[in-house]
């Protein structure tokens, strides 16, 4: 069907539309008229959408030859949008995980602005009013002004300037027209200001004097600084716990911006970017620090956005999403991604990009270096710093001068409670340690990864093998203790947060339930048993993701950690990163097993990272550190290797072991799940989504399933997936991309994960 009057046609654009249509694709065509003007990509603009046309956002992608054959309908974009457009080098990076990720290509350019900046929160103009030096001779005034001006007069001048609208209710005035008039007569100064210019003010630390390097990191300092200007590359950098990685790349950045160019920083958490900060600000007191991550209040991410987008700030410091920061690409020069092996770094929803994969290929767009850092580097990281000529690999085997490695040790927990058949979470030789740090004077770190006070209820009864489901989900929901009364609490479910009051009898038998499993919140009440002296929220602190409901709240307890006023901090994996505390002179782990015996294949190096870590929290000050292992397993690799500190032989001897399983990094993998309500249908669905790839496979692909995920029913959706491996990346690649062309993946109910970092 033609136009009957068609409209003037100046130029034809591809559009990202703001729906989840378009999966991995180039966008849909659109017709510009003469009225639009010139579009560029990223302009925010409004165009027609389905049969009956209806107005949607969208994203400027591209400019393209009139569509070859003519399309039967052609439809014209509507109208620019009043927002922020998407800089140029940001849309052909979310066109790039589009692609790559699988994922729509609209939804996936909005993702890259944060809302706040979209709404424009923080731009509105306030009017702010100071008291005006007195003149000569004062204009005579009506009641009403002599009111305004006894009113801020009453105020300090630290407190001016105010809002126009609370000095008119501290005077008690009708109107602003008393104001006006004292403005216009001079006895007020009337300022405007947006809220992002307030927090553009920035604060820094004291000036900090830089260390001197060692001449490991001198080496690295040189082999990198090298090679700023030389273009785009890849490093890894492995270090021990407590190596001085961040000096290295804080004496990298001094040459990025002395040569006039900004940096990018990427932590894998929240919690970790005032820390970082306060490093960053401290070295560099006249540069400001923009932060991006979604903890911020809307009009401060608003703030951060402008000024790294102005090179206001030409220092970037984020969470995943700080990859997305609006730097011009001419004006990075260095791109860091610390903790690069962390698991939060990849997104668990749409579009499922890996922060520091994403960081790499911007390096590629921008033409700069990228520095990976990490005590324990991803199997990915070291099998390409070996085996690739771009990348190159750089050490630092020794702590910096002043710390000392932690001496560690494994505790078989099941010969202990053998001899100690009673005893609780906190083993003797854990205990034995415990007593002598605190009755020293120190402090001490216990991980238990965890939540609650009991993983799973079940009936007394042995026989009967009952335990409590949650309804929605195939996993056990966990006892959470409430309040100080030992009978109260609630049962909830981690996966879709279902809550349930603890069943008094066993549905099943009648028996009594009883709760099982350790929990961070029965490890609290077990501390507080043993060691008396402690108190619970002052020198006993637990630092999990329900006690720490807010961001400022995991500040807080990290600066009384630091002055020593905390003296046990206890929590889950969050408190394995990131501190740096000299006091801390004995880490505890209180079950080194929790995550190594999953179904994934990835068990064993996540096992192998997290006690790493936590240990090498501990040692940081004049006295060496302790660090006690508990285990049931003292003889796993993943353990025995991290505890004596034998990073790159566990590393080589995982990839031996993924080499002969033809597993990740060896080949490159994607799961696909399939999901439904109805049981029958999803196995159905499954099978013909299996059928459909196999047919599809390339020589050196491999699939395998359908078969029920490791939680085969979450959020009241049973699941199936399937596994796809390949040889290559471009293999993996065109073998989705076909069976997307198929409709083999077109199913909404369908979740594809390319590169998945989890299989639960």
């Amino acid at each position: 069907m033609h136009e009957l009057f068609p409209e003037p046609i100046v130029g034809w654009i591809r559009v990202g539309i703001d729906r989840p249509i378009d999966i991995a694709g180039c966008g849909l065509t659109y017709a510009v008229g003469p009225d639009l003007g010139e579009l560029s990509p990223g302009d925010a603009i409004t165009v027609p959408l389905g049969r009956g046309n209806t107005p949607t956002a969208g994203w400027v992608l591209c400019s393209c030859p009139p569509p070859d054959p003519p399309l039967n309908t052609v439809k014209h974009v509507l109208a620019r949008r009043n927002a922020v457009a998407i800089p140029p080098d940001l849309v052909r990076l979310g066109a790039w995980i589009a692609r790559y990720y699988l994922a729509p290509i609209g939804p996936t350019l909005s993702s890259l602005v944060p809302s706040a900046v979209k709404r424009g929160t923080g731009t509105v103009q306030r009017r702010l009013l100071t008291q005006a030096p007195p003149p000569d001779e004062c204009p005579r005034l009506g009641p009403a002004q002599k009111k305004v001006l006894h009113a801020i007069q009453s105020i300090s001048e630290t407190d001016q300037p105010i809002e126009r609208r609370a000095l008119r209710d501290l005077a008690g005035v009708a109107t602003y027209g008393p104001i006006d008039a004292l403005v216009r007569n001079g006895l007020l100064i009337e300022t405007r200001r947006s809220d992002i210019e307030a927090t553009w003010q920035a604060t820094h630390l004291p000036a900090a004097a830089a260390p001197t390097p060692t001449a490991a990191q001198q080496t690295i300092i040189d082999d990198i600084g090298e090679v700023l200007d030389a273009g785009f590359s890849v490093h890894l950098m492995r270090g021990v716990t407590g190596s001085g990685k961040t000096e290295v790349y804080l004496r990298l950045i001094e040459q990025v911006l002395k040569a006039g160019h900004s940096a990018l920083v990427l932590v894998p958490e929240i919690s970790l970017t005032p820390q970082t900060a306060g490093r960053l600000s401290a070295r560099f007191p006249d540069q400001q620090v923009a932060l991006m991550h979604s903890a911020l209040p809307a009009a401060a991410r608003n703030a951060q956005w402008s000024a790294a987008k102005s090179g206001e700030a030409r220092i970037v410091l984020g969470a995943r999403s700080g990859v997305f920061a609006p730097i011009p690409p001419q004006s990075i020069g260095l791109i860091v991604v610390d903790e690069e092996h962390d698991a939060s770094f990849k997104q668990d929803s749409t579009p499922r990009y890996h922060g520091r994969d994403v960081a790499i290929r911007r390096g590629q767009d921008a033409n700069c270096p990228v520095l990976l850092c990490s005590a324990t580097p991803s199997l990915e990281s070291w099998h390409n710093a070996n085996t690739r000529n771009d990348w190159t690999l750089h050490h630092l085997a020794e702590r910096a001068p002043g710390l000392s490695i932690p001496r560690t040790r494994v505790v078989d927990r099941t010969a202990e409670r053998r001899e100690d058949p009673g005893g609780g979470a906190i083993g003797p030789t854990l205990r034995a340690a415990l007593d002598r740090v605190l009755d020293g004077g120190h402090q001490a770190l216990l991980l238990l990864n965890r939540r609650g006070w009991a993983t799973y209820i079940a009936c007394h009864d042995r026989r009967c093998g009952w335990t409590l489901q949650c309804e929605h989900c195939d996993v056990t929901m966990v006892y959470h203790r409430a309040g100080e009364v030992p009978g109260r609490g609630y049962l909830r479910c981690h996966h879709c947060h279902r809550e349930v009051r603890l069943p008094k009898i066993c549905p099943d038998c009648g028996g009594r339930p009883t709760r099982l499993g350790q929990g961070t919140q029965r490890l609290e009440e077990e501390l507080l048993a043993i060691r008396t002296d402690l108190v619970l929220g002052e020198t006993l602190v637990r630092m999990d993701s329900d006690s720490m409901q807010h961001i400022d709240h995991f500040h807080t307890v990290l600066a009384a950690f630091q002055r020593g006023e905390i003296r046990v901090l206890l929590g889950t994996q969050m408190i394995a990163k990131g501190l740096d505390v000299p006091g801390v002179q004995l880490v505890g782990v209180i079950d080194a097993d929790t995550a190594m015996h999953l179904p994934d294949f990835r068990a064993a190096e996540r096992t192998f990272q997290l006690v790493s870590q936590v240990t090498g929290r501990c040692g940081r000050g004049e006295m060496p550190g302790r660090a006690i292992v508990q285990t049931m397993d003292p003889d796993a690799p993943s353990i025995v290797q991290a505890a004596s500190g034998e990073t790159e032989a566990f590393l080589n001897a995982e990839v031996m072991m993924r080499r002969d399983a033809l597993l990740p990094p060896i080949t490159r993998m994607a799961r696909v799940v399939i999901q439904h309500e109805d049981l029958t249908t999803c196995e159905k669905r499954s099978e013909r989504v299996a059928a459909g790839l196999q047919a599809l496979a390339p020589d050196s692909g491999v699939t395998l399933g359908p078969m029920p995920c490791p939680l085969p029913r979450l959020r009241g959706r049973h699941r199936r997936e399937v596994l796809l491996t390949a040889i290559t990346g471009q293999d993996l690649q065109a073998w989705l991309h076909e069976a997307l062309a198929q409709r083999v993946l077109h199913d909404p109910a369908i979740m594809v994960d390319v590169d998945p970092i989890s299989l639960l």
